[in-house]
């Protein structure tokens, strides 16, 4: 059981990783990812995809990574374990697009091991989601996304979505500005093996999400990415990726565990976005489609 699912996953997410550059790349139409492949000086490494200044999308990365070696100090601190050997692989992807009515989407699905001195598994979760972020609100959209989301979930526990719905609604929350980053999806954490959930039973799940993706979000893409938009509409749209940085840098916890651990820096800020604003105490105008997006943000809705 131990090797198996490790190499399990790992195969899954690299497979994973070109289903999901190939179906980005035909929609963007123009240009293609560059792939960076890398090596962790403690063990491991990762093979990162970034895709910049296309017709569709201004910057995206789809990065997967693969690392172990001695649990780092940060982490101990977190799991509340002494000295221990670790291994972890997940897939994270952010897409930027250039036009503001097209979305802005996260993902990320992860596989994470620990193991006492005789190199037995002592923990192992699955954790991940998927999350939308749009600068104008269309409701179809946001229902599309969480249809998708649901319809996989609920293939493994009828439970599942609203449970996940929540914690991401919980998770993607901007403390300090009081308001959700996104229109949320699916966040899921620690899920270990239960009566109920075998390991295999929880890759059967993460994978069904992991597949669903491409399924939620490019035809969204589709239907937006030729709608006309002002500067006005470009310059909303920064000011809110200023809120996305804001999140990423304050309380994202895979960032933060990236920075302690001694990640790879460019995978980690790839999910910036290239062109943001900070515009001092800016307010959207009352009654405007901007607005409109703020009360969803404030006040997260159940969209099924």
């Amino acid at each position: 059981m131990n090797i198996r699912m490790k190499n399990k996953f790992y195969a899954y997410i690299q497979n994973l990783q070109d289903q999901i550059c190939k179906g980005l790349e035909a929609v963007e139409g123009q240009a293609k990812f560059r792939e960076d492949l890398w090596e962790r000086p403690e063990g491991g490494g990762g093979r990162t995809r970034v895709i910049e200044n296309g017709q569709v999308f201004e910057k995206g990365g789809v990065n997967i990574s693969a690392v172990h070696g001695k649990l780092p100090e940060a982490m101990q601190k977190m799991f509340n374990v002494g000295e221990a050997d670790f291994f972890a692989c997940g897939l994270s992807l952010v897409l930027h697009p250039k036009n503001p009515m097209v979305p802005t989407v996260h993902a990320n699905w992860r596989y994470f091991e620990m193991y006492d001195d005789n190199g037995n598994v002592i923990q192992q979760w699955f954790g991940g989601g998927q999350d939308l972020t749009p600068y104008y609100l269309f409701e179809e959209d946001a229902i599309h996304f969480h249809q998708t989301c649901k319809t996989a979930c609920d293939k493994h526990n009828q439970e599942f979505y609203p449970k996940y719905k929540k914690q991401c609604d919980t998770y993607f929350w901007n403390a300090h500005r009081n308001e959700a980053r996104g229109i949320g999806g699916l966040f899921f954490d620690y899920c270990k093996a239960t009566d109920a959930m075998t390991m295999d039973n929880w890759f059967n799940f993460v994978s069904e999400v992991g597949n669903s993706f491409l399924e939620a979000y490019v035809p969204i893409v589709e239907k937006r990415k030729n709608l006309p938009y002002t500067a006005e509409n470009r310059t909303w749209q920064e000011i809110r990726r200023g809120r996305y940085v804001e999140f990423n840098l304050v309380h994202d916890k895979g960032t933060l565990f990236g920075l302690k651990t001694n990640g790879r820096i460019e995978s980690i800020l790839m999910s910036l976005p290239p062109h943001v604003q900070w515009v001092y105490d800016h307010h959207a105008e009352k009654g405007s489609e901007e607005e409109k997006l703020v009360n969803v943000l404030e006040n997260p809705r159940d969209w099924l």
